[in-house]
């Protein structure tokens, strides 16, 4: 696992530092939970950001583009389904994946959580394009701040556009509590527990309108 890989791994497994929380760029103290993140996109890291600082980096080219906020749409597209044939041709080793598009290096970059942290799987662009590319959620995928999330199990595959933070946040996760050779049981009903939270909140993505 590269740094560049691993970018955003450390805020989800380290333990919480003692100190208040505070934004990451006007400073203000952060209370409680469910505070936003932006997407450095220079340093190719998350910030903590207090919601005056979020709103004001949703602009388009706020700041020269380096920072973006992490938009909070889930979506999902019924009329997109996925098959174990589908599922071979993206040659993903594990049953869980994302997919964010590297705005920097434009391209698309494949991740899935292993005990070392994000691991990149090799990604053929005409293999995605056939895949996954004609569908309604890629053409709504924001660079840099969201992904598309893949789940292969019991023979059916789930697919969600999310916010990239919660990607790293079930890297994070999935670090912190595999065990053995499969993950073991704590790290399958983090897992579990991840998709029931996703599958909760995500809406149809037939009305969205790509901005």
């Amino acid at each position: 696992m590269t740094a560049r890989q691993d970018w955003s791994l450390r805020r989800f497994v380290a333990p919480k530092p003692p100190r208040e929380e505070r934004c990451e760029l006007c400073a203000v103290p952060l209370a409680g939970h469910g505070h936003r993140h932006l997407v450095d996109t220079e340093k190719r890291a998350l910030a903590c950001a207090c919601t005056p600082c979020a709103l004001l980096f949703e602009s388009t080219g706020a700041a020269g583009g380096r920072f973006r906020t992490v938009p909070g749409r889930y979506l999902v597209d019924p009329d997109h389904s996925l098959d174990d044939t589908a599922w071979e041709q993206l040659q993903i080793p594990v049953g869980v994946v994302f997919f964010f598009r590297n705005a920097d290096l434009d391209r698309l970059v494949a991740l899935y959580p292993s005990p070392a942290g994000a691991t990149e799987s090799e990604l053929d662009p005409d293999t995605w394009q056939h895949v996954l590319g004609a569908s309604r959620l890629a053409q709504l995928l924001e660079p840099d701040v969201e992904a598309l999330l893949l789940r292969r199990t019991e023979g059916r595959i789930e697919c969600f556009l999310v916010p990239i933070d919660i990607c790293y946040e079930l890297v994070g996760r999935m670090r912190l509590h595999w065990q053995g050779f499969d993950g073991g049981a704590r790290a399958r009903a983090e897992l579990d527990g991840f998709f029931e939270h996703v599958t909760g909140r995500v809406r149809a993505a037939d009305r969205e309108v790509r901005t």
